[in-house]
């Protein structure tokens, strides 16, 4: 497996830093979460004044064998016209990318289509799909490695064009049934607690899809390691964005975390390399069920909470102007003495 080189932010900057936010023109903290992130962003970036370049979202697609079970209402064939969306600028994220000055790549990690040579399209296939991991493991080792490596490929080359903040979203029919198994397997929280409605199953879709994924579970038993985790359960553009998130946290770029899909490739991140938390900023609360529980696994405080559970990027991206914010008030806002007012005593 690839190997990534990623260490916790450099924190001597961390006094300067708190002090230069505590000396704008404010009372102490009441910029509040703003105030965290600039500190945080300032750490990463190692400086007092920093900066956003480039911002890009890298939406993965990628099909899923388990969508074939019953585990989704939609057919498997949503996901390549979706990818067919995204390329042409119709879907949520690009409108939310295009309103806030963000770049929108677009990725076939696996989906079960010939697209030919699409302008726009990075084609990294993997597969036409994974395996259903009712009955089988979702990918080979190869396969996994494949991903990772395709993954940090595509975050270098966007670090290399000079983006130093990035978010990833994702498209696959059938993958909240794939995050719900990551979630359960890497936190041991109970399985039904990991599954929601994903595409807006009804009651006895739920029930159905609930009753799949426990099947699978018990057909597979317990797997501890994190290799055989992600091989069986993941899906192509999971495991991509996996790799992607250790490669931006390794080129010390800002993470900007999606909802429940995205925060289970994260998880697969977080449990190689924990210290990719310093680099990560959670985007927003996903309505799909597990996500709040994730999220407090992983001590997470998301910045929105809109009741939203599209995927593709889109809390990210609505987000954000709030990151941005962060920055600008850290740069742009006078401090005490700078601007003549008398600071408390």
């Amino acid at each position: 497996m690839k190997e990534f080189n990623i260490n916790p932010t450099d924190k001597s900057l961390k006094i300067t830093l708190q002090q230069k936010i505590n000396l704008k023109t404010k009372p102490l903290g009441a910029l509040g979460k703003l105030e965290g992130l600039a500190l945080q962003i300032g750490l990463v970036q190692a400086s007092l004044k920093p900066v956003l370049n480039l911002p890009a979202v890298v939406v993965f697609a990628g099909d899923h064998g388990i969508a074939l079970d019953g585990v989704t209402p939609y057919p498997q064939e949503v996901t390549y016209q979706m990818v067919m969306n995204f390329l042409s600028g119709g879907a949520g994220i690009n409108v939310f990318a295009r309103q806030n000055g963000m770049g929108v790549k677009v990725v076939d990690a696996g989906v079960n289509y010939d697209f030919g040579d699409l302008e726009n399209l990075l084609r990294l296939k993997v597969n036409n799909g994974t395996r259903s991991f009712l009955k089988d493991e979702a990918m080979t080792l190869d396969e996994l490695r494949d991903c990772m490596e395709k993954g940090s490929a595509v975050v270098n080359d966007l670090w290399s064009a000079g983006c130093n903040c990035i978010a990833f979203g994702e498209m696959g029919i059938g993958n909240t049934s794939s995050a719900s198994m990551l979630m359960h397997y890497f936190t041991g929280i109970n399985l039904t607690d990991c599954i929601g409605r994903g595409t807006g199953l009804d009651d006895q879709g739920l029930s159905n899809k609930t009753g799949i994924l426990r099947e699978a579970a018990k057909y597979h038993g317990e797997i501890t390691d994190w290799t055989g985790i992600m091989k069986t359960f993941s899906g192509y553009e999971i495991a991509m964005m996996t790799g992607a998130m250790l490669q931006g946290a390794e080129n010390k770029m800002i993470i900007l975390l999606d909802g429940f899909i995205a925060s289970t490739a994260y998880l697969g991140a977080y449990k190689l390399y924990p210290a990719i938390a310093d680099y990560v900023v959670a985007c927003h609360l996903s309505d799909e069920k597990g996500h709040r529980l994730l999220m407090e696994y992983l001590q997470l405080s998301p910045l929105l909470n809109l009741g939203m559970r599209l995927g593709e990027g889109t809390g990210a991206a609505i987000a954000y102007p709030i990151v941005k914010a962060a920055v600008n008030f850290l740069n742009e806002m006078a401090s005490f003495e700078s601007a003549g007012v008398s600071n408390k005593e």
